[in-house]
């Protein structure tokens, strides 16, 4: 009898997560996912939470400064989309809605929320110095976003709650449409940490390798971010920001980077233009940089 209960819990498991997954393709790194939760699900729940964030958020009084952020900002938007767009996944482009804001808070440190809501802490400009290094981390950020990692974080909780639900013994045949209906109920629980909590250290080294790619392709030098992430580490003693939280460790970051640098430099050489790594400090950049030309690379895994 217990070996039936046994099997009948696994052929619930199986129909769950078969009838709700859907399994993706992250751009350029080629890593396949399969999510419980879908756009509208989780894009509902960012607008929430955005919106509620930013009502205690204390917007920068630099406007300088601020501007700097939504033009690198916007202007990797644009690249990230005309990629998506040229490669077969303009669906993708739909599901962003980009934002770019710069907080008056002294701690070092950026966050994405899915769809394209980012927000920058004025702590972060003295550790980025230039504008290529603030494209790497608003890349980075980015990144998070166009692979959908809040998503898959939050697929990952739902599959660990109907899992403990299972194996003591609460799911049953009849239970499998209720479970399915509760998912929204699950990730509203999970998305209430959609900003505050760190992702896993898979879904941060993605990060680092699409945002050098992405900064590339608006026409950052990725090769300052080798010495970025050393400043970022320096700054906040190899951890106390949420941006190296979950992160490798700093020698495996660096040398995961300079893998990935050739690759990216690809992309920076193939639009053929380049934004200095060596550019006045941040609080002088005001002046607008130059029209993203549109681009035509592949999008499979190098």
């Amino acid at each position: 009898m217990k070996r039936i209960i046994f099997v009948c819990m696994c052929v619930v498991t199986a129909l769950l997560f078969s009838s709700c997954g859907v399994s993706r393709t992250v751009p350029i790194t080629g890593r396949k996912q399969n999510l419980l939760v879908d756009d509208a699900q989780i894009l509902s729940l960012s607008n929430q939470q955005y919106q509620e964030y930013m009502k205690t958020a204390k917007a920068s009084s630099d406007a300088a400064n601020t501007q700097m952020v939504r033009r690198v900002g916007q202007r990797l938007a644009t690249a990230v989309e005309t990629y998506l767009a040229n490669n077969g996944m303009a669906e993708e482009v739909r599901t962003f809605s980009w934002e770019f804001n710069l907080v008056n808070d002294k701690s070092v440190n950026a966050f994405c929320m899915p769809g394209g809501k980012i927000v920058v802490y004025e702590g972060l400009l003295p550790v980025t110095k230039d504008e290529a290094s603030l494209a790497i981390v608003l890349g980075h950020e980015i990144a998070h976003a166009v692979a959908k990692h809040s998503a898959e974080s939050m697929s990952s909780q739902i599959r660990q709650q109907y899992g403990l639900q299972i194996a003591g013994g609460i799911a049953n045949m009849a239970g499998v449409s209720s479970g399915i209906q509760q998912l929204g109920t699950m990730a509203a629980s999970a998305g209430l940490r959609l900003y505050s909590s760190g992702f896993s250290r898979k879904q941060e080294s993605e990060a680092d390798h699409l945002g050098l790619i992405f900064a590339a392709m608006a026409g950052y030098d990725p090769g300052v971010a080798v010495a970025f992430w050393q400043r970022m580490s320096a700054a906040t003693g190899g951890g106390s920001s949420s941006l190296l939280s979950d992160h490798p460790s700093d020698a495996s970051r660096i040398k995961n980077i300079q893998a990935w640098l050739p690759e990216a430099m690809n992309y920076y050489k193939a639009i053929g233009q380049s934004v200095s790594s060596s550019a006045p400090a941040v609080r002088q950049q005001t002046r607008p940089t130059s029209t993203m030309p549109t681009i035509h690379i592949s999008s499979k895994k190098k």
